[in-house]
């Protein structure tokens, strides 16, 4: 669980039997005798049920809170909460559940409190209220709320404000590290580069020596590099621009820090700020881009691996493509689902650059580049961006519509200008970013120029 996406119930929770930084042992346990374990050794089954309920409630939130925010993870340790009350909730190993505590969990588990227009679970502080007082809810307090006839939302409200509401039903899954499959590079794009960026600008609020990233759009372009390269400056770590893993943790850690997401008076995450531009998966009925381009990379491994069977890139992700996709995940390993999911996507990303780059540049004579696989935008100096800025300078001179660019391998805005001159000249969005269709459009019509030598009435039809 992380915050790029909404909260669930974790299936398992894993507790450090002592302080953070505690020589103690880990215990992982399911998610839901993990909170029957907090509410019997905090609360009292005598307690009036409204009063219980409104505790599990609190509880159950503040152990979200903790695991969405990959609050201890996120800082190297190998555990999620710790059962220390000075930091954390109460929690005794074997310990003896309350039959009613344990009825009521079974009632609460899937259910979580919110504040209202935020995404996290509340960070629910709490206190029992006689030996010790916070500016959360009292645990004691709670039995005289519930004797007066208070709900239990009305009794969370009373300690939280009347903002806060209570999410149900939600669904229980597997926990998994917010961490990248493979580092974050220049010209990587996904939802993982879109939360990156969003983190960063969040940041750069409070550490102005940060640049703010003008496009926020999920394509790790130049901006994004110079971005993570001042973080890492101000944060003592390796001024490389690829977001690893301690890098990445980093960056969540601060940004939870600046947001308050792990503190009473939290600033709130926005869905729009956890909202995806990417699917995570495709499957089997899809249609539209997305699976364009993940056909565009199976039809080009399977040029090079005949294992692979070759299909159409028709934007329609139907048997042929499922085939194809089982046929790439029994290859290498995966579950063959024949879905296209994270690992899927990583693997056959892979694999497609492996063999591009493994091509002569004397097999590119007259013949445009395939796809490299990623978006290019502006911000961007690779070799690809000098290959597109060559292939619409060869266009310009037969379309007076596109400028002439200079060819320097830097997407900036002359590049991008002639980009969306070239879209708005065959139909497609004038968005300035070269993604699979505008540049197969590129290629087709570069390709028909070199190799006629002048554009013949009907040659070129855009898609």
């Amino acid at each position: 669980m992380n915050n790029a996406a909404l909260p669930f119930i974790p299936e398992t929770i894993t507790v450090h039997l002592g302080r953070p930084d505690q020589a103690a042992s880990n215990v992982t346990v399911p998610f839901i005798d993990y909170i029957k374990n907090v509410a019997s050794s905090e609360i009292y089954p005598t307690w009036p049920e409204n009063a219980i309920k409104a505790n599990v409630l609190a509880q159950i939130s503040f152990a979200l809170n903790r695991i969405y925010t990959e609050y201890y993870r996120s800082r190297g340790y190998d555990f999620d909460i710790t059962n220390s009350t000075a930091f954390d909730q109460y929690f005794v190993p074997d310990r003896e559940i309350f039959e009613n505590v344990s009825r009521i969990v079974d009632e609460l588990f899937d259910s979580y409190v919110v504040r209202e227009g935020s995404v996290e679970p509340l960070f629910a502080q709490y206190c029992n209220g006689t030996t010790s007082k916070c500016d959360g809810l009292s645990q004691w307090g709670t039995v005289d709320l519930a004797n007066q006839g208070l709900t239990p939302l009305q009794i969370l409200q009373y300690y939280y404000g009347d903002d806060i509401e209570i999410r149900e039903d939600v669904p229980v899954m597997p926990v998994e590290s917010s961490v990248p499959l493979r580092p974050l590079i220049p010209g990587v794009v996904g939802n993982d580069v879109r939360t990156l960026q969003v983190r960063l600008n969040r940041i750069s609020a409070n550490y102005p020596a940060i640049p703010k990233i003008t496009n926020v759009n999920g394509v790790y372009d130049k901006n994004t590099e110079n971005a993570v390269k001042a973080f890492q400056k101000i944060f003592n770590l390796t001024q490389d621009g690829i977001t690893g893993r301690a890098t990445w943790y980093a960056v969540q850690r601060i940004y939870n820090a600046v947001k308050r997401l792990s503190e009473l008076d939290s600033e709130g995450l926005k869905i729009e700020e956890i909202s995806r531009q990417f699917p995570e998966e495709l499957k089997p009925g899809d249609r539209g881009n997305f699976v364009r381009v993940v056909q565009y990379l199976l039809r080009y491994v399977a040029q090079f691996d005949n294992r692979v069977p070759e299909i159409a890139v028709d934007g329609i992700y139907g048997p042929k493509t499922e085939a194809a996709v089982k046929a790439v995940q029994g290859i290498y390993g995966l579950t063959q689902s024949g879905i296209t999911n994270e690992e899927t996507y990583a693997v056959l990303y892979d694999l497609y650059r492996g063999y591009i780059n493994s091509l002569p540049n004397s097999q590119f004579v007259g013949t445009a580049r395939p796809f490299p696989g990623f978006p290019i935008a502006t911000g961007q100096r690779n070799e690809y961006v000098r290959a597109l800025q060559t292939y619409l300078n060869v266009i310009a001179g037969t379309y007076d519509e596109i400028p002439e660019i200079a060819v320097d391998g830097i997407f900036g805005p002359a590049t991008e200008n002639a980009v969306r001159a070239f879209q708005r000249l065959v139909g497609l969005t004038p968005d300035g970013i070269v993604g699979l269709k505008t540049w197969e459009a590129i290629a087709s019509l570069y390709e028909d120029l070199i190799k006629g030598g002048s554009v013949q009435s009907g040659q070129f039809v855009p898609q």
